[in-house]
């Protein structure tokens, strides 16, 4: 589905506490998948607010910064790699979502959620489509999403350097794939994934 062709977009709710929910890190062959929640506040606006993939690393991390400084109220949770194995990526989303939207510090009247479901929590909200370029609240938590989640990768790269995780992120790159092929998974290698499930299968 093209941006452009996207609907424009209406919000059914007009007050205050209204907090976006995005998560990183459903393709990935390693580690946690990352959720965040932000409710910003409209006295104090960010520029520059966009999907956290559209965005240099520097300018992330700087954004990063700003919103823990500014908004209202932000939580970043995860569902780990064991989680996402028990569970399934997509089950494992939305509890990280949920574990996200329960640590804020302020509890939301209203979410908006990227995507095209809501993670099965209490509060009313809306699922939108590519939601992380088209409302600032949800670009705010896909960037504490993408933050925190680059950080995981570039400590488990700092244990592991041979595999190359501070460059891919733990997506399934031919670099990766290639120290897999040579050095096999590690304890935090999604077990569920392929092509991770076709080599143990193979052991």
């Amino acid at each position: 589905m093209n941006e452009c062709h996207l609907p424009p977009l209406t919000i059914d709710y007009q007050g205050r506490l209204l907090a976006g929910v995005d998560e990183v890190g459903r393709g990935p062959l390693i580690g946690a998948v990352v959720a965040a929640a932000v409710i910003l506040d409209p006295l104090r606006p960010i520029e520059g607010l966009t999907d956290s993939k559209k965005l240099t690393p520097q300018r992330r991390e700087a954004l990063d910064v700003e919103i823990r400084d500014k908004a209202l109220a932000f939580a970043v949770a995860e569902a780990t790699h064991a989680e996402v194995d028990e569970l399934n990526i997509y089950h494992a989303t939305h509890l990280a979502m949920r574990r996200a939207i329960d640590a804020l510090p302020l509890v939301p009247e209203y979410l908006l959620v990227d995507g095209n479901r809501l993670p099965g929590h209490h509060v009313p909200g809306q699922a939108i489509v590519k939601g992380d370029a088209r409302h600032p609240a949800i670009a705010a938590a896909s960037i504490l999403a993408k933050v925190a989640r680059d950080a995981q990768m570039v400590a488990l790269h700092g244990l592991y350097p041979e595999y190359g995780f501070a460059r891919h992120k733990g997506y399934a790159t031919p670099e990766h794939l290639d120290a897999l092929e040579r050095l096999g998974p590690l304890p935090e290698h999604r077990r569920s994934f392929a092509p991770l499930k076709g080599q143990l299968e193979l052991l």
